[in-house]
Formats: C-alpha cells, structure tokens, sequence
C-alpha cells in the first residue's frame, strides 16, 4: 500500500504534514538517492533520508500514541532551545521508531494540557482551523470585569491580526481584585486569549489550558507529569477529527524512566477548574473526559514528592 510521502512520515511522527512539506520544498528530504518532490508516492520499503540522515521506520506497524502532559511554566515547547531552557520532550517516553510531536503550543508562562502524539497526521488534523476543536482555558484576571465587556467578547473582538471572540464564557469565582473564568475558543492564534482579554483593559494573571477537545487535564495530575490515552479514549479524539482508526498492533514497550519538572514549576489549587458537565452546551462534546494514568509513569517516580515551586510571571497562550 502506497500513499504520499509526507502523509507517510507525519504518520510514523517525523514532524506534521506542513512541516515535512516544507522539508520537500527545500530539499532536504531524499528518496533512493534522489531529491523528493510533493506527492511522491512511498511504500515504507525505500531508503528515505532527511537532512543526509537514514531514517528507520516500519511501514505500517508503528502503533498510535498520544499524552496528555501537564505542562508547568517555565518549560518550552520546542524540541531545542537556544537559551537552554527546559523543554516538554525532556521528560517524554522514548520512543523506538519517529518522535513525539505537540498539538500545538503554550508559551513560556502558560501552564496546562499538552496533547502530544507519535502521529503527524492525527497532530495537523487536531490543530487544523477546519477541525474546530475547543480548546478551554481558565483565566485568572486582574481587573473589573463589566457584563459589557463580557457581551464585546463573545460577540468578537478586532485584533491586530483580524476577529477573533470566545465561543463560551462561564464565570467561576474568586475574591478580591482576581477572577477566574472557563473561556472556549476554537483556534490557537498566538496569545490569542491573553490579547482578547488585553483588549478590554484588564490583565491576565494567571492561564490554563484544561480542556483540548475531549480530553480534559486530570485532576490529581501534578506539572511536569503525563497520562496515555487509553484505546477507548483514543478512538473518541480520532472521531472528533474525522481520522479512522488504524489496525491495532501489538504495544511498543513504555520507557518507566520519567522525572517531574522542577525549576521554575507551576503553582498547585486554583488554575485547574475541571468543567462540572459541559462548559459549551451548543456545541462542546456531551462528557469530556481526563485522560487516564497507564502505570506509574504518569504520575512520575514512586518515591514522595515536593510541591513545585511557583512560577512567576503572566501566563499567555
């Protein structure tokens, strides 16, 4: 069975589909010796080379994987920094063949859920604009909030880069000079909650991400820590992008070796409302569901554990 090449390499988790894309354009990627041009067919039995480096995959046996990952401020979502700051895939699962990909990004000193994946294709579907996933954050804001500010967000905002609102906005509380609320939106613009927020005058202090279409961070899940999704809970985010399930393949072996983040962590308590039914009636799915721990892995190392030091700073998407 043949299919395109840059289908074929997002799918054993080289990079996302747009991203091998880019590859092929500039030459980097090579197929029997020769330069590989978009749409170029593959069966897994060719010697494919990035960047002059072989690489091993198994045509159709790799078995799908996602994490859900608590990241904690202070960690980077890239697989290299040049400021050697810590980053998320420090502290992931090796994996025998391909690498871990993230559904898109939370900044420096945004905390919460991080869905990374084995899979290119299941990664560019989640985060395409055409798939409308929800994604649900709670937002700490510093600042009066007026039901006409509320009324502006819902109903859209212009921003630098063009509209933009929250699909759902459900206050939950807080005292003093600090609220908290649920937003949902159904992109992932560059601090897109932040500046939505910033457009009505007041700050946010403190972001969460708790909710990435039907999977929700677990409660109990501690930062720097990650759950694997179950087949069940698998299948379930598989449907909510239109992708059919591939046939199920004996599992690969899970690395037990994980250490919690430490530096610079996130706080514990508030930031992580876990949604009580759903946040978004009209369009959100009926009962989302946190991602369950698969063995000790998820829950870091045996042995006790320390609270993480707070991290500092404002939070943005």
């Amino acid at each position: 069975m043949a299919e395109r090449l840059q289908k074929f390499l997002a799918r054993v988790g080289m990079g996302s589909r747009r991203q091998i894309e880019d590859w092929i354009r500039q030459g980097r990627i090579t197929v029997n010796g020769t330069p590989a041009r978009l749409g170029l067919q593959v069966n897994g039995a060719e010697r494919i080379e990035i960047d002059g480096r072989h690489i091993q995959v198994r045509a159709f046996g790799q078995r799908r994987r996602v994490l859900a990952y608590y990241k904690p401020v202070g960690q980077v979502t890239s697989h290299r920094d040049a400021e050697g700051r810590p980053t998320v895939f420090e502290r992931l699962p090796i994996l025998r063949d391909g690498r871990w990909i993230a559904v898109g990004r939370l900044d420096l000193n945004t905390q919460g859920l991080l869905l990374l994946t084995n899979d290119g294709e299941l990664a560019n579907r989640l985060m395409h604009p055409s798939s409308e996933i929800e994604r649900e954050y709670a937002v700490r804001v510093l600042g009066t909030v007026t039901p006409e500010m509320l009324k502006r967000l819902r109903e859209g905002i212009v921003l630098e880069d063009g509209p933009a609102r929250f699909d759902a906005i459900r206050d939950v509380g807080g005292a003093g000079i600090n609220h908290w609320y649920h937003v949902i939106l159904r992109e992932g613009r560059n601090r897109e909650v932040r500046r939505l927020w910033e457009s009505q005058g007041v700050t946010v202090s403190r972001l969460t991400r708790v909710r990435y279409g039907p999977v929700t961070l677990r409660r109990g899940l501690h930062p720097g820590h990650w759950d694997e999704l179950d087949e069940d809970q698998l299948q379930t985010l598989l449907e909510a992008v239109g992708y059919p399930p591939r046939v199920r393949e004996a599992p690969e072996p899970v690395s037990r070796v994980h250490r919690p983040f430490k530096p610079g962590g996130a706080r514990s308590g508030p930031p992580h409302h876990e949604p009580r039914g759903s946040a978004s009636p009209s369009s959100g799915p009926a009962n989302p569901w946190p991602a369950r721990p698969r063995g000790r892995h998820g829950d870091g190392d045996s042995g006790p554990r320390r609270p993480l030091s707070p991290g500092r700073g404002k939070s943005d998407r």
